[in-house]
């Protein structure tokens, strides 16, 4: 069974930056898709980044030119490095599998505030 566990959230000022990784364990057969989601109270879970197993990534447009997305296959570990950080990116964020039945990892809290 596959697991996937994020880690890396935490306060931060507005301006810093916060790294966070999703690392997948268990039997993983194929090298998916994976995205980090975010969802802030009261509002809708969105697909912030993703990156395809070639490399090939997507961003919203409120994140382009302040967060990256990578991945390192060898270590089933995919990271979302956030530079220049806001207020507004204050939510919870998930990282997903885009495997055959998609997979959620738990979720991790980072808060922009000074």
């Amino acid at each position: 069974q596959v697991q996937l566990v994020e880690s890396g959230g935490g306060l931060v000022q507005p301006g810093g930056s916060l790294r966070l990784s999703c690392a997948a364990s268990g039997s993983i057969r194929s090298i998916y898709s994976m995205g980090w989601y975010r969802q802030a109270p009261g509002k809708q879970r969105e697909l912030v980044a993703s990156i395809t197993s070639g490399g090939s990534t997507y961003y919203v447009d409120s994140v382009k030119g302040r967060f990256t997305i990578s991945r390192d296959n060898a270590k089933n570990t995919v990271y979302l490095q956030m530079n220049d950080l806001k207020p507004d990116d204050t939510a919870v964020y998930y990282c997903k599998m885009f495997s055959v039945e998609p997979l959620w990892g738990q979720g991790t809290q980072v808060t922009v505030s000074s």
